[in-house]
């Protein structure tokens, strides 16, 4: 949270100045009860039915909640959101993984995703050229570096 808490004070204040009416409405589709579910479907549909199988087939066993967490939590909570499309949302997650930095192996498989979804290399570069003044050269050619190793496979 501590990354994003100035950000939603800098979206709200924005928001407000344009005449939007806070706070939103909610864009949850899911419920504590079904959100793993239909997180695991999302994160299928964007990654791939054999990645996500293979991702929790060779999680260590002390380590497979957190696959689940990831599913129902990133996909089950975010991605089945209405508001935005998925292709939009990939983007918009590359961004960030990208912006942290360090997250090289997240960044591979959202490129991937992106791919999955329509997006293609050229945007994903135009994507790194805007954020390259906010978050520098060395993440921005770590970023392309993955880029072009999963769209040169």
């Amino acid at each position: 949270m501590a990354k994003v808490f100035d950000f939603i004070h800098a979206t709200n204040n924005v928001l407000t100045e344009r005449g939007v009416e806070l706070p939103l409405p909610g864009q949850s589709t899911t419920t504590p009860d079904n959100r793993a579910q239909k997180g695991l479907e999302v994160e299928k549909q964007i990654v791939g039915s054999d990645a996500v199988e293979s991702l929790y087939a060779s999680a260590p066993a002390d380590l497979v909640h957190i696959q689940r967490y990831l599913s129902a939590h990133c996909f089950g909570d975010h991605y089945t959101r209405t508001g935005i499309d998925v292709p939009t949302r990939e983007l918009l997650t590359f961004g960030m993984l990208v912006s942290l930095g360090g997250c090289e192996a997240q960044v591979k498989g959202h490129v991937a995703a992106n791919l999955n979804v329509g997006n293609d290399r050229a945007r994903l570069i135009d994507v790194l050229t805007q954020l390259l003044p906010f978050i520098g050269y060395p993440r921005t050619l770590n970023a392309v570096r993955v880029v072009d190793e999963v769209t040169a496979s």
